[in-house]
């Protein structure tokens, strides 16, 4: 059970060419790996990785790694994708692309209850949209995700997002998040207790230290399950310009 992907850890899909250099990297160490809530690494530290290009006219591409933990038989997660970022005005943006998602580890994993043959049954793709509204109190987000083949078991799944990012003093921000996870088929995917969606809060304080980026995240899912519970997340990065 999954990500955002975050892209949302992010995992972030979304990079603004005016903050980044033509090929960067960045390196993570986080205390869990929860995409939505969800913990990708059974409640234990993640390291992940990310080589990124873009252009100035808002074009990128990128690839993402983080070692997982389903069922302790699937531990690699390796994601590529490409998007187009632009400021309409001086106040709004849009972030839209694709991302495709790709397991590896040794067969028999098991993914939200399901045993499948090999991990690589598990890879689905995914495109997202993502608004950015600034104002006189901060940065106003709506974000969008949809995948029709949803960890290969092909049901449609899509996730909407609101968020809001303020910043309290000069590089200490905090952002808050609430999004919804919803399957579009419960015969083909369904969360805990048969539920064909669940809600995912969020609040962050984020901040950078002689070139490190901190973060720290409360956040909690309306799933009743150990792997979705309340919980403290600190993650640690680093980027490289090329």
């Amino acid at each position: 059970m999954t990500k955002n992907k975050l892209l949302v850890a992010m995992g972030a899909l979304a990079i603004s060419t005016s903050a980044m250099a033509d090929l960067s990297a960045t390196g993570t160490v986080a205390s869990d790996y929860t995409f939505n809530g969800v913990s990708q690494t059974d409640n234990s530290p993640a390291v992940q990785g990310s080589f990124d290009y873009s252009q100035a006219s808002g074009l990128y591409a990128g690839t993402w790694a983080s070692n997982v933990d389903f069922a302790d038989d699937t531990n690699l997660e390796w994601d590529f994708y490409v998007g187009q970022y632009l400021e309409l005005t001086d106040t709004v943006s849009v972030d839209a692309g694709i991302a495709h998602y790709t397991y590896h580890g040794e067969d028999g994993s098991t993914v939200n209850g399901v045993t499948i043959a090999e991990s690589s049954e598990a890879n689905y793709s995914e495109v997202y949209a993502k608004f950015g509204f600034a104002n006189e109190f901060g940065q106003s987000e709506l974000n969008l995700w949809y995948a029709w083949d949803y960890f290969g078991f092909g049901g449609g799944h899509y996730i909407v997002m609101a968020a809001h990012s303020y910043e309290v003093a000069p590089s200490h921000t905090l952002r808050a998040s609430i999004d919804q996870s919803t399957s579009m088929d419960k015969d083909d995917w369904v969360w805990e207790t048969n539920e064909e969606s669940y809600t995912h809060y969020r609040l962050a304080y984020q901040t950078s230290l002689e070139g490190f980026d901190l973060e720290v995240a409360a956040e909690d899912t309306s799933i009743d399950a150990d792997y979705a519970d309340a919980r403290i997340v600190a993650t640690v990065s680093r980027s490289f310009g090329f």
